[in-house]
Parts: structure tokens; C-alpha cells; sequence
């Protein structure tokens, strides 16, 4: 029986940055989705509460974060005696994430095995 040979070629950082890359791709597409589910939630007057949801990600830090951004978003957030229309409530954001964890999971996840097969 003749030795077998085999070729590698290690381009590890390569591979490195493509995988941090979908990493952060992942993590905006699941922060986006978590302002999505919270969005349904966030109690409405008027709609600014609503409409200053946000969604962004430190690409350095491979952290996201979701956030509403009025002088009132944390007080309405924790207020729990307040009444809301129905389907709106308190800790509107707080109240998704385990809801929404499998999801984030899977999002961030796709992205990877992406980068992984290219």
C-alpha cells in the first residue's frame, strides 16, 4: 500500500476575520429581530416610544444592543402598576429576550456556518 498525502493550506486568519465578520452580522440581525418582538409590546400614545427603538452593534466588542431612546423609555419600561392597551406592557424589551433567545441563537449561528462553508 502506497502513503497517501495530503495538502493543507492553513489560512487561519483568514478564517478568523470571516467568522468575527458573520459573527456581527448575526448579532445585528438578532438585535433587529428582538426590537421587532419588542416593538409589539412598547406601550403607545403617541408612537415616539415606538418609533425610537434601535438596533446597533459594536463590531469590535461583538456586543448589540437594542434600545429606545426618549426621556421616558426606562420609566414606562419599569413602571408596572401603569395600564396599557392590550398586548402592550411594562418591561417591554426585558420581557422578549427569552422569548426571543432561540431565535438569536439561530441567527447568530446561521451566519457563521455561512462564512464557515464559503
Amino acid at each position: 500500500m502506497s502513503p497517501q498525502r495530503a495538502r493543507l493550506h492553513w489560512t487561519g486568519q483568514a478564517a478568523s476575520d470571516a467568522i468575527r465578520q458573520a459573527a456581527a452580522r448575526g448579532l445585528l440581525l438578532a438585535a433587529e429581530h428582538t426590537l421587532a418582538a419588542s416593538r409589539q409590546r412598547v406601550p403607545i400614545n403617541e408612537g415616539v416610544l415606538e418609533r425610537s427603538g434601535a438596533a446597533s452593534v459594536d463590531e469590535q466588542q461583538l456586543a448589540a444592543v437594542v434600545s429606545y431612546d426618549t426621556p421616558y423609555a426606562v420609566r414606562v419600561h419599569e413602571d408596572m402598576n401603569a395600564r396599557h392597551l392590550p398586548g402592550r406592557s411594562a418591561k417591554y424589551l426585558e420581557s422578549v429576550l427569552p422569548e426571543v433567545a432561540g431565535d438569536v441563537q439561530s441567527l447568530i449561528g446561521a451566519q457563521v456556518r455561512r462564512a464557515l462553508r464559503s
